[in-house]
């Protein structure tokens, strides 16, 4: 018993389907065009797989008080990237920050070194946490004491082992007023 020739699709039918594979592509080419990607450089320590903790926990939207701030594309191992354009950055790996004179805040049990020697773009470094995560944050666009607050909880799956210490820290100075006698 011989089989039925295969049935061809029909000339239209074969036109048909090019032209919604097509159609398909080009809508996928139109949707990457209006978000392309942020171009950072990898931390020297970005394989650490602590990095890759914190890189799925981030944020998909980072609230400001112009407009929020999404998560977009990086071509860079533990990177991150918020706006379009870009306002807010996040690289993990970067080497651990010593001792230092500049400021050091704790946002929510989160020690940062504060530079704000590039102002409006500020530079917060994580202190105590290894491997070490750097923000940028544009201030002309975003808050940096919000965008920290709202990055805490990534930052907090490596563990604090050191913490900021001020003057009266590494001095001992009594904080309590001698009593008048």
């Amino acid at each position: 018993m011989s089989r039925p020739p295969l049935a061809r699709p029909s000339a239209a039918r074969a036109a048909a389907r090019t032209a919604a594979v097509l159609a398909m592509g080009l809508v996928v080419v139109a949707l990457s065009a209006c978000a392309q990607t942020v171009s950072l450089e990898p931390a020297e320590s970005a394989a650490d797989p602590a990095c890759a903790d914190i890189i799925v926990s981030l944020p998909l939207v980072l609230p400001s008080d112009a407009e929020n701030q999404d998560l977009r594309q990086t071509d860079a191992q533990a990177t991150a990237a918020w706006g379009s354009p870009a306002s807010i950055l996040l690289r993990c790996g970067i080497p651990q920050q010593g001792p230092t004179t500049q400021q050091c805040t704790n946002v929510n049990g989160v020690d940062w070194v504060v530079d704000d020697s590039d102002a409006p773009n500020y530079r917060f470094v994580t202190y105590g946490r290894t491997p070490t995560t750097e923000v940028i944050v544009d201030y002309d666009v975003v808050s940096g004491a919000s965008t920290l607050v709202d990055l805490g909880p990534a930052i907090s799956k490596i563990p604090q082992t050191n913490k900021c210490l001020g003057a009266e820290d590494a001095l001992d100075i009594p904080t309590d007023t001698p009593s008048a006698g």
